[in-house]
């Protein structure tokens, strides 16, 4: 694999910043597996911003969804790093299909 994309796809996964320079250095020479992931932590980052929100009126549920958010961006990290398109179960496929606007 090219490691253009591979450290594409890495960097997407360090802070929200690192989402938006993949996001746009990626749009100048395309890569599927770097959208695949970059998508993949648009996704990570709005269930995170959901658990800080809902954190404030249900402390445990907030906390619940922080840990869940955590262990998938540790594991998708992880996969991005070792060259694979694999992340989280069921949410992955879907954050591809919900945030065609990514392409």
């Amino acid at each position: 694999m090219n490691p253009k994309p591979r450290t594409l796809a890495v960097i997407s996964y360090l802070t929200f910043i690192g989402l938006i320079i993949a996001y746009f250095i990626n749009r100048e020479d395309k890569s599927e597996f770097a959208t695949w992931h970059i998508k993949n932590m648009f996704g990570l980052v709005l269930i995170l911003f959901s658990s800080q929100a809902i954190g404030y009126s249900s402390p445990l549920l907030g906390t619940v969804l922080w840990w869940v958010a955590f262990v998938s961006w540790t594991l998708s990290l992880v996969m991005a790093a070792a060259g694979k398109k694999a992340g989280i179960p069921w949410l992955s496929e879907q954050f591809q299909k919900w945030f065609l606007f990514l392409n």
